[in-house]
């Protein structure tokens, strides 16, 4: 992949680390290096922020017309359809993941930059009535400011995406730090910002480690908004350092999403999904659906044709044409992975399947079988944590009620999912599921056009939809009197 060093974009120039230092990353799949990358220190985010503070003073590109910024969006869009090989291949060395998925990610991403080019000048305020014909009074939009903004391993661009395409369409500027892990598409996504013209200091980009480089978009005063999307315990520590300075903050903090099945289900519709929402991208989905809570009167068949398929997924690497499956992201996660499981059987899951790496033919990937933990109580740690991986928990229930106390029955509330051909049943537990997307019938899909994000510990704030456009500005209320004069309030004298 990288042929320099020189990979931090920063005020409109691509540069090495102010100390030289550099990474090696590696493909998870086989352990093969896939490039070298520049490891950014604390002095070089800053200098990132210093850029994007000063592009935003001086209002190069906040006080670009809003459908201008909406186009160059769009036509971030069409390089990425007619670059589309070249950034589905980078992602899916860095990640490991199939390539057919990192390339529907990358459709995904397109439409992602579509949306908010589409929306960018679509909502610019409102006028308020005030009960006063002299008085003009209107609520304006204006962009936050300076954005940090902190991204995961398990989708890279397309978590980068939701972040940079609403900033710039709402006029901010940015300073992006990708999970080190997985650079490669944060380079390419700049690459394409700087060819299409976007100002120097406008959007930046620094790599390494989280508590190197991404540190000071946290506490930094002249950052603006932080926005993260990771695990819960780096967020809280994100938070805290956000809190000082008063900034803006917006988590996705992950979940544990329940797959709430009732007994008058379609059965085949209901257990392919159920592997698919447990299994897809090796489970290292926040909103994967690993909390299968099925109606105890077709629980054994239900979960005995789960397992028979769950042991019959291929695993392999991005160009296995046999694979069905990948890697997780690197031996670090994998051996956080199997104590996950280990200590799930130790409170008294049944392992039905996996629970092991796959192999010897695999030998040289980070590897981990699909898997299946049986007869799980809701306080067993594989049901109450998050695993990030493709582990599937079985919890029962009897009633409706049940179901939903059930599910319901976590600190997180990302996601999850109603399975049931009563409508009535179906929209009942829908609402009542205290989580930000619920499938009915169906699990995984989005679109741009609506928002996404957590209650409780998945976070706040949300991404994508009107919502995550306006999570990167500001409202402001400008009251006008048209016809000024004294109130006589203070008496002369």
């Amino acid at each position: 992949m990288s042929e320099t060093t020189a990979t931090l974009f920063i005020d409109g120039q691509w540069v090495a680390s102010s100390d030289g230092g550099t990474r090696t990353v590696t493909c998870p799949a086989d352990g093969s290096t896939v490039g070298v990358v520049s490891e950014a220190t604390a002095a070089d985010t800053e200098k990132a922020i210093a850029a994007a503070r000063r592009a935003f003073d001086e209002g190069s590109w906040s006080a670009t017309p809003a459908a201008r910024r909406g186009d160059l969006l769009l036509k971030v869009a069409d390089a990425l359809v007619e670059r589309k090989d070249e950034f589905a291949r980078a992602e899916a060395l860095d990640t490991g993941k199939r390539l057919v998925e990192a390339e529907g990610d990358m459709d995904d991403i397109a439409n992602c930059f579509r949306h908010f080019g589409k929306i960018a000048d679509q909502h610019p305020g409102r006028i308020v009535d005030a009960g006063d014909p002299t008085v003009i009074s209107q609520v304006v939009y204006e962009p936050v400011g300076v954005c940090g903004m902190i991204t995961p391993w398990n989708f890279p661009l397309l978590q980068a995406s939701w972040k940079i395409a609403p900033a710039l369409a709402a006029g901010d500027t940015f300073v992006l730090k990708p999970a080190e892990l997985t650079p490669h598409t944060a380079i390419l996504i700049m690459d394409v910002l700087d060819k299409l013209g976007l100002p120097a200091g406008v959007g930046n980009l620094v790599l390494g480690a989280g508590a190197e480089a991404g540190a000071p978009l946290s506490s930094h005063p002249d950052v603006d908004l932080v926005s993260f999307t990771g695990g819960l315990v780096t967020g809280r520590t994100i938070a805290a350092a956000a809190a000082p300075t008063v900034k803006k903050v917006a988590l996705e903090l992950g979940g544990k999403n329940p797959n709430v099945v009732f007994a008058d289900a379609d059965f085949d519709a209901a257990v392919d999904n159920a592997l698919n929402a447990g299994f897809l991208d090796s489970g290292l989905v926040c909103s994967a659906g690993t909390r299968l809570i099925i109606q105890d009167s077709i629980k054994e068949k239900f979960v005995d044709e789960l397992v028979r398929r769950a042991e019959g997924i291929v695993l392999g690497g991005p160009f296995d044409e046999n694979a069905e499956s990948g890697p997780l992201i690197s031996e670090a996660h994998r051996a956080k992975v199997t104590d996950y499981v280990r200590r799930g059987v130790e409170a008294g899951a049944t392992l039905r399947c996996g629970g092991n790496w796959g192999g010897e033919e695999l030998a040289a990937g980070c590897f981990y079988r699909p898997t299946v933990l049986d007869n799980c109580t809701i306080d067993n740690p594989a049901v109450v944590e998050e695993g990030f991986g493709p582990v599937i928990t079985v919890e029962t229930f009897s009633t409706e009620a049940e179901a939903v106390a059930i599910a319901n029955h976590t600190e997180y509330g990302l996601a999850g999912a109603v399975w049931t051909t009563d409508r009535g049943t179906a929209h009942r537990v829908s609402r009542a599921l205290r989580h930000g997307t619920i499938w009915i019938n169906d699990y995984h899909p989005y679109v741009p056009q609506a928002e996404w994000g957590g209650f409780k510990a998945s976070g706040n704030g949300r991404e994508l939809g009107i919502t995550g456009l306006e999570e990167y500005r500001e409202a402001k209320h400008i009251y006008e009197n048209t016809e000024p004069a004294e109130t006589g309030w203070f008496p002369k004298k």
